[in-house]
């Protein structure tokens, strides 16, 4: 449309010479503006599509976009490798894994910050600007004063490393690519170039770099200007929002089609550069053959996280064909909705078509102007000028009014992944009694962890058993554990019979984490085993109370030798449910004096939390013997019995004895009186007679009582002591 306008105003300067200068005139202020005719504006799916092509076209962005951007600098894959623990007696795996460090441009002009960013689809940075996957992240907007970055300057030599001034760029430093088959992923970013909505004269003002003014009243949620001109851009804009341009050389002014209606004046109408007059309005009608039956508009949508989004007109009576427009603007459904409504309307309207020929001095009128004929009742919009020997020759198409009432439009449903945020890791270093029969040759240890959110995946690991004077990798942590804290303290209890009388309330950490029931089979097959305090547990019935708030009861207590924990609860104890796909091994060897470790997630910053376990070897120890009974016989002697477990035979089973699981049997056995010394004594077997003799003795030195303690004494160390006390009288 620019281009009528222009063409006219050379024209109007008058005579053959005149004619010519103009003409020129018009054509230097036509270049100035657009320029010659370069590539079209860019094609839905151009933004969609990461490039690392040489020369590739980098648009300029405004509003909000959705852009793949163009890898500009990128480092060969980096290799790490080291060797993991398949357990004991078997060889240790090589595990490698990859990472790469990269730049990729994103616009080519400043931007103010970038929002989301997706990786092959999925989210890698979310709105709160956390990265579901662990890299380096340094955004330069495009300043002029932009500095150059300073990995690529290490790689590259300071001298070879251009700051890119005026090129918005992104740079991903050591990104972990193990979440992406080891490769770099397909990469997409949401670009903030303009707060809010952004309008055409603002678009073109800027390409332009001259001074616009727009009467053009809608906007747009983003665009991208592709194209080697000016012109290229406005086309395409004007695709979208209809307007028109006129430029005195100076200053460009767009109006909004239908900006305003003058009335051609019946005196005017028929003027003619040859002598006789002409028709006064000339009008035709085209066939409804020549217009789609239906008008499809593809654009981005914004409420589908900028994916493309397609609205539809239809009306019937026209040619049984579609009419399909490709808008890369980011605009939402109603509006792209009303949009494809409007041009099918007008595209019926303006089958009716009209010739007017005017005088010269009607130059004031503008190519997308509205105007009346005197004398007809239909507005018209002026579809282009010609001027031709002082006279003016104006082709008018019908014009429709777009419809004051919006449409119902959907946007489609959005397949979002969820943007959870990971949160700070929380976990827990538990020295674990046995969990089978396996007989363990070194210490049980394990971590539990889960994120104070949902959005948390895992943690790395690391040991040291110097007290912190080195650390090595110990793997990562696995699937987030259930895990929480006791509200009140649970009551004592018995570890051989269900506990039906107490009850425990726990809070879990957030809302993701949940708990089930378990029926009898369920609990012989090991389900609902939890860490409480220093207490293994298991619970039948989790109660929802909301707010994260469960009610544990149908416990089974003090289990796999734990019962000398049960008197130990308060509030605030630890709560992890052991399940064994949410547990890392820690290996340790046997007789370290302090393990200390580190969960390092992304949401945990620069101080990583950490614990620490003191003399780790549950899984060593042999349980401490039960059932210490005290027989004494008529003649003074005691006879002190009690029953064996062992750390690889958990069952009771009638009739027979549990496995021995150490290299021998015997007992560290403990006599002590209320008064005189204590003694230590051994026994090969799972009795003990206190004769006569000995009773004797300790009432000699003033004793009243005896407190006898039994440890089983195994390969690795003492179990926990049982005791029983009797009266010596």
């Amino acid at each position: 449309m620019a281009t009528l306008v222009l063409a006219v105003v050379g024209r109007a300067v008058g005579g053959n010479i005149g004619q010519a200068v103009g003409a020129a005139i018009g054509q230097r202020i036509d270049q100035s503006l657009f320029g010659p005719k370069g590539r079209e504006g860019p094609r839905l799916g151009d933004l969609s599509v990461q490039s690392s092509t040489y020369g590739v076209q980098i648009p300029k962005l405004y509003g909000a976009n959705r852009v793949a951007g163009t890898v500009i600098w990128a480092t060969d894959l980096h290799e790490d490798k080291k060797k993991v623990s398949n357990g004991k007696g078997q060889p240790k795996t090589t595990a490698y894994s990859y990472s790469a460090s990269f730049a990729v441009a994103l616009s080519a002009r400043p931007i103010l910050r970038v929002g989301r960013i997706w990786a092959d689809g999925k989210l890698l940075r979310g709105v709160a600007g956390d990265f579901k996957t662990q890299t380096g992240f340094r955004l330069h907007l495009g300043g002029e004063a932009q500095a150059i970055d300073p990995l690529i300057a290490a790689t590259e030599g300071v001298g070879n490393t251009p700051a890119y001034r005026g090129l918005a760029y992104a740079v991903f430093e050591t990104m972990q690519l193990a979440d992406y088959g080891d490769r770099i992923p397909s990469l997409s970013f949401e670009v903030i170039a303009d707060e809010g909505d952004v309008s055409v004269g603002a678009i073109l003002a800027d390409l332009g770099g001259r001074a616009i003014l727009a009467d053009v009243p809608a906007a747009l949620n983003g665009f991208a200007a592709y194209g080697d001109t000016v012109r290229g851009v406005a086309e395409m804009l004007n695709v979208a929002i209809p307007f028109s341009a006129q430029d005195d050389g100076a200053v460009l002014r767009l109006f909004a089609a239908g900006t305003s209606t003058p009335t051609l004046a019946a005196n005017d109408l028929g003027a003619s550069a040859e002598t006789k007059r002409v028709a006064r309005l000339a009008v035709e009608r085209r066939s409804a053959s020549t217009i789609p039956e239906t008008l499809t508009l593809a654009h981005y949508e914004l409420a589908r996280d900028y994916q493309q989004g397609v609205q539809r007109a239809r009306r019937d009576g026209g040619a049984r064909r579609e009419l399909r427009l490709d808008l890369p603007v980011v605009i939402d459904a109603t509006r792209a909705k009303a949009l494809a409504e409007t041009r099918l309307t007008r595209a019926w309207a303006e089958r009716v078509e009209a010739r007017v020929h005017l005088p010269w001095r009607r130059l004031d009128l503008l190519p997308g102007q509205l105007v009346r004929v005197e004398g007809n009742a239909v507005e018209w919009r002026i579809a282009d000028l010609t001027l031709e020997r002082m006279a003016l020759s104006a082709r008018l198409v019908r014009w429709a009014q777009p419809s004051a009432i919006a449409p119902l439009a959907e946007a489609g449903r959005n397949l979002a992944q969820a943007d959870m945020v990971q949160g700070a890791t929380i976990f827990h270093l538990i020295d674990l009694p046995p969990r089978d029969d396996a007989l363990a040759t070194a210490p049980r240890l394990v971590v539990a962890a889960t994120g104070t959110s949902p959005g948390w995946r895992r943690a790395a690991l690391l040991s040291s058993v110097d007290g912190g004077a080195s650390w090595q990798e110990a793997g990562t942590t696995a699937l987030p554990a259930v895990i929480g804290t006791a509200q009140g303290a649970l009551g004592l209890g018995s570890s051989f019979l269900e506990d039906r009388i107490n009850s425990v309330t726990i809070t879990l950490l957030h809302s993701g984490l949940v708990l089930t029931d378990a029926d009898e089979a369920g609990i012989r097959g090991g389900r609902n085993v939890a860490m409480l305090g220093n207490e293994l547990i298991q619970f039948r019935s989790a109660l929802p109370l909301g707010g994260n708030l469960w009610r544990l009861s149908g416990l089974n207590r003090g289990m796999r030798g734990t019962e000398w924990a049960i008197a130990g609860h308060s509030a605030g104890d630890r709560f992890i449910l052991i399940e064994s796909d949410t547990l890392a091994e820690i290996a340790v060897p046997a007789g370290v004096a302090e393990v200390r470790v580190i969960a390092a997630g992304l949401g945990d910053g620069a101080t990583p939390p950490q614990q620490s376990v003191m003399q780790p070897g549950q899984a060593l120890q042999p349980p401490s013997p039960v059932r210490l009974v005290a027989n004494r016989f008529s003649n003074g002697d005691t006879q002190i019995n009690w029953v064996r477990r062992s750390r690889i035979g958990w069952r009771w089973l009638d009739g027979t004895d549990a496995p021995l699981g150490e290299e021998s049997e015997g007992y560290r056995l403990t006599l002590t009186p209320n008064a005189g010394a204590a003694r230590i004594v051994t026994s090969a077997a799972a009795t003990y007679l206190y004769t006569a003799a000995m009773r004797a003795a300790d009432v000699a030195e003033g004793a009243a009582s005896l407190t006898f303690t039994a440890q089983q004494s195994g390969q690795f160390g003492q179990s926990r002591a049982a005791s029983v006390s009797f009266s010596l009288s």
